[in-house]
């Protein structure tokens, strides 16, 4: 695990001297809406994620995986993956080397009658194939899939582990945030995260290095920094985009220089630049 990493605004947080506001949005900054090439207004579209080269980005869009590519300077119109299309598949996140995907999908699982949906929405994954193909999508196994329950939200850190949200498993009361370390051939058993007390945990998105993680509670979008082998209570984002909407789906383009999320305000989704404070020992 990370050794103790404290960001000196969180240390001035914890010990009272400043408000619970992290300004990790770069001042003056007024948030705009992403669009493609060929989208002529906001849509349906949620949780993107970019390639490492920030040049294809996967996104959400009626229940159907998305891709777009930066050619010329622009976004071309989304188009769906291959692997997308037939069943319900949403929150589309790359592993930051772009090799893997995972997303929630009602697919039926093997065994079960292939003409039918799951009723409840769980975690799958695809690898890069080549261009623009993927492999077939197989089941995440428990402990991070559980009968009865869905898992939403995923995203994943260089070394493998997983960040979803889920409501009411485990015996945890309504919308929780978990951690799941990846031990090289399996996941251990997901870790409950207290990022804001006892409220609802949703969409958290966990940095690359696993050094912060952003995530949505009572609506806001707040951000945890890593202390040791756990994360700090959240600070809340200033209102630059915690201004009354209900906000959903926060990710961090893979320069760290910019914030996606969606919000209840604007259709379509979000962007604004973003200033992540470098931590300190």
């Amino acid at each position: 695990m990370l050794g103790v990493f404290i960001t000196w605004g969180t240390i001035f947080t914890l010990s009272g001297q400043s408000s619970n506001q992290q300004n990790i949005i770069e001042a003056g900054a007024v948030p705009k809406v992403f669009l493609q090439e060929g989208v002529s207004v906001p849509n349906d579209e949620s949780a993107p994620s970019f390639t490492p080269d920030g040049k294809t980005v996967y996104l959400s869009d009626h229940n159907t995986i998305c891709f777009s590519k930066m050619v010329n300077g622009k976004w071309t119109k989304p188009k769906p993956v291959s692997i997308s299309g037939h069943w319900h598949d949403w929150d589309a996140s790359l592993s930051p080397d772009g090799k893997q995907l995972v997303f929630v999908s009602n697919r039926p699982l093997e065994g079960m009658p292939q003409d039918s949906a799951q009723k409840k929405g769980h975690l799958w994954y695809s690898s890069h194939l080549s261009g623009e193909n993927w492999s077939a999508p197989r089941h995440i196994g428990a402990p991070v899939n559980l009968d009865g329950f869905s898992a939403y939200a995923p995203s994943i850190s260089n070394a493998g582990a997983l960040c979803f949200c889920s409501r009411g498993r485990n015996g945890n009361k309504g919308m929780c945030g978990y951690y799941a370390k990846w031990l090289g051939d399996h996941y251990d058993k997901p870790k409950l995260l207290s990022l804001n007390g006892d409220k609802d945990i949703f969409d958290p998105y966990i940095s690359p290095d696993e050094r912060y993680i952003i995530f949505v509670s009572e609506k806001s979008i707040f951000i945890s920094y890593r202390h040791g082998s756990d994360w700090l209570p959240g600070q809340k984002l200033s209102t630059q985009v915690n201004n009354g909407g209900s906000n959903g789906g926060p990710y961090v383009s893979p320069d760290g220089k910019m914030l996606y999320y969606s919000s209840s305000l604007v259709e379509g989704i979000l962007m604004v630049p973003v200033s992540i404070p470098k931590t300190v020992h």
